[in-house]
């Protein structure tokens, strides 16, 4: 989600922010090293919005575990122990039963961590940044970050929001978060290759890595879901529904047997 149109005002490039020389970037953000004016910043806010990822919907977890048993392979497995327990066979009736409340219980852990994960990127925003206001440095609520702001790293701050870089004086941010790469990352000011993986983009600080050491300003290239940590959020809040082993090898036999029969 990292090109010249994500979160930002639009200039017609999509060249990659990391990709770009500083100049330029201020010019597509039409801003510079001394930041927004607050109106101009008040007036960002209203088109952007506000700089913090999407609530995610959490079930109690009553509501996810009788989700485990809304499948038609689950109804039918319900209804075989129903038929067997009428039989009195009691074995395999409470066989099927186990079966079921196995599944249930495995795609019921797996759903709560993905929602734990979903709330786990949330908690890696930080409330305040370090931001240049009229000229002035001054700390203000992550909410209120918009594209063109110049933000002000020192060691032990949480990055607020996707930085371009454009003055760094031995910074090193730790982007464990976003790459899993428990080491540093000595960043700079200069343009990196377009098609550069994310751990080699050092001419960036991303929404949700900490720095380390050092100091630095950047400029807010994306706010909220535009940013990396957003792309990663929507990617777990956006995939399919959990399937349990169980239900994936029911599947197929399903499938089997229907073609079998058609056969």
């Amino acid at each position: 989600m990292e090109r010249g149109t994500a979160g930002a005002p639009e200039d017609g490039c999509d060249t990659p922010w990391h990709a770009r020389d500083p100049e330029s970037v201020f010019v597509a953000l039409d801003s510079g090293p001394q930041g927004l004016s607050t109106e101009e910043a008040d007036r960002r806010l209203a088109r952007f919005g506000p700089n913090r990822l999407p609530e995610p919907q959490r079930r109690s977890a009553w509501a996810r575990l009788l989700s485990q048993f809304h499948n038609v392979l689950i109804y039918v497995l319900l209804a075989s122990a129903g038929v067997t327990a009428l039989l009195q066979h009691w074995l395999d009736a409470g066989v099927i039963l186990a079966v079921v409340a196995v599944n249930a219980l495995i795609g019921f852990i797996q759903e709560g961590k993905a929602e734990d994960a979903l709330a786990g990127i949330r908690k890696l925003l930080t409330p305040e940044a370090m931001v240049r206001r009229d000229g002035t440095y001054r700390r203000l609520p992550a909410d209120r970050l918009v594209p063109g702001d110049v933000i002000l790293l020192q060691a032990g701050d949480k990055v607020a929001a996707d930085l371009r870089l454009f003055r760094v004086r031995n910074l090193h941010v730790q982007e464990a978060a976003l790459t899993g790469e428990s080491v540093a990352v000595l960043k700079t000011t200069g343009p990196v290759a377009e098609d550069a993986p994310l751990g080699d983009r050092r001419s960036m600080a991303y929404a949700g890595t900490l720095v380390v050491s050092g100091q630095g300003e950047g400029v807010v290239v994306a706010t909220g879901e535009h940013t990396e940590l957003g792309r990663i959020s929507r990617m777990i809040a956006e995939v399919e529904p959990l399937t349990t082993p169980l239900l994936r090898q029911m599947d197929r036999f399903a499938r089997g047997l229907s073609a079998a029969i058609l056969v």
